[in-house]
């Protein structure tokens, strides 16, 4: 299932990336929205372990996901 995170940090295209080398491994195709405020990351979720993983991923590479 396609899901978008609202993710604070994410200050250009440097950004968006570093996101996408480092996950799209692991994750498949990631969208970096920088159009938005705070940015958007789109991709496919396939569990809630994937969502879990997905987030620690991101939060080390010195992002932060703005939970709902």
């Amino acid at each position: 299932m396609k899901k978008t995170f609202k993710v604070n940090n994410i200050a250009c295209a440097n950004c968006a990336n570093l996101i996408k080398a480092s996950l799209e491994e692991n994750f498949g195709e990631i969208l970096v929205n920088l159009e938005k405020e705070p940015r958007e990351v789109t991709l496919e979720i396939e569990n809630e372990k994937k969502e879990v993983e997905f987030k620690a991923e991101i939060k080390e590479l010195g992002f932060e996901v703005i939970e709902k």
